[in-house]
């Protein structure tokens, strides 16, 4: 198994994505579907032209770095109110998944433009309850409400497969370990590896979870696995992490340092605490005031940036080593529950109670940022969006 790591983290970072609107007069714009998805726009659309590019309403920069208002605002009302779920990803072609009930829309911006469709999923499917793009960016994976599996090809628009992974409720955190290997993770407690590329996928089961696997899992820690193993072979954790004193709602494994890892408490804990997977050690813990929903590290500096629930519900940049406190980014109404990070690392999808995706402009512009596909939908023919 890849990952160039030993250890394999068996709780996943789950929200609910939900928002709210800019403080201007706009038109909402349907996008794909009429029912779950509209984008605020500083200009009407073209009549009868509901995924047409349209220009969105962008906010100013008030810092060097940081905005301190979000760049552009989508209201989507149909995403499911409940925890734990994981239902926005932002893939490596630069398109930004996010789950509505029984649908996923994909949204890219190209050019100062957003532009969006919706994959052809059915009510028979059920509710979807996680996605994650493959490393590629190509194939999007959704966990569902039933504990079954699809994979889908965005670049055509079709699924390629359905399956039955093991579990007894429903799929609430999916993460690929490379391009093949995708862990899937449930209300169940169990954590399955799966290869993609067979026929009988499952590779290997961990059960050490007697609680949800969730971005918290309902006991208060947070369990590294010998990654080592197979199912000839029975599995231990590595570590168990118990200095929390309310539920674990996130997770962020750090992008310079492999060894170092954030969590992040609930209502009754509020600390972020900074964990050495090698030895077990407790490094650091900051107590930020306010429930943590998500963590996020930034790729091209020494920061982390975290998301919050009551009062401010707000987003916290921190510096690190010294967790100093950056800039607070305000703009939702409710609990931020989930964040994703644009390919390039620079931008920055929060999802909130609210009812909108956020999306703000955190981390800055490097020079040698990853190109993302222009028309990540050129093979789509819109017209089949039910």
């Amino acid at each position: 198994m890849a990952t160039n790591s030993l250890t394999l983290v068996t709780i996943f970072i789950f929200a609910m994505a939900l928002c709210t609107t800019l403080p201007f007069d706009a038109v909402r714009v349907p996008l794909a579907v009429s029912r779950c998805i509209d984008c605020v726009y500083c200009t009407p659309p073209p009549p009868g032209s509901c995924c047409s590019k349209l220009k969105v309403r962008r906010a100013f920069r008030t810092h060097d770095r940081v905005w301190l208002s979000c760049e552009i605002t989508l209201n989507a009302t149909d995403i499911l109110e409940c925890f734990p779920l994981n239902l926005l990803d932002w893939g490596r072609t630069g398109v930004l998944s996010i789950a509505l009930n029984d649908i996923v829309v994909l949204c890219s911006d190209s050019d100062g433009f957003y532009d969006s469709v919706a994959l052809p999923t059915t009510l028979e499917d059920g509710p979807i309850t996680s996605v994650s793009w493959q490393p590629d960016g190509h194939i999007l994976a959704i966990g569902l409400m039933n504990s079954i599996v699809q994979l889908w090809d965005t670049s055509t628009m079709t699924r390629i497969s359905t399956w039955s992974v093991g579990h007894r409720f429903a799929v609430s955190s999916l993460a690929w370990n490379n391009s093949h290997i995708l862990t899937t993770g449930a209300l169940d407690g169990k954590i399955v590896n799966n290869d993609v590329r067979v026929r009988t996928h499952i590779v290997s089961t961990y059960s050490g979870h007697t609680h949800k696997c969730a971005g918290s899992s309902g006991l208060s820690m947070a369990n590294n696995w010998s990654a080592a193993s197979s199912n000839s072979r029975p599995t231990r954790w590595l570590h168990k992490f118990e200095e929390h004193t309310a539920p674990i709602k996130a997770l962020a494994w750090c992008p310079f340092q492999r060894n170092l890892l954030a969590s992040g408490g609930g209502e009754g804990d509020q600390c972020i605490k900074m964990w050495n997977t090698h030895t077990g050690a407790q490094l650091n813990s900051v107590d930020t005031g306010s429930e943590v929903g998500a963590l996020l590290w930034n790729e091209n500096e020494r920061e982390l940036l975290s998301s919050h629930g009551f009062s401010q519900n707000q987003l916290t940049l921190w510096k690190y080593p010294s967790m100093l406190k950056m800039a607070d980014l305000n703009g939702h109404t409710s609990k931020v529950l989930h964040m994703a990070q644009s390919p390039d690392g620079c931008k920055v999808a929060s999802a909130a109670n609210d009812g909108t995706v956020k999306i703000w402009n955190i981390f800055g512009n490097p020079a040698a940022a990853p190109k993302t596909n222009n028309e990540p939908f050129a093979n789509f023919n819109r017209s089949s969006i039910r």
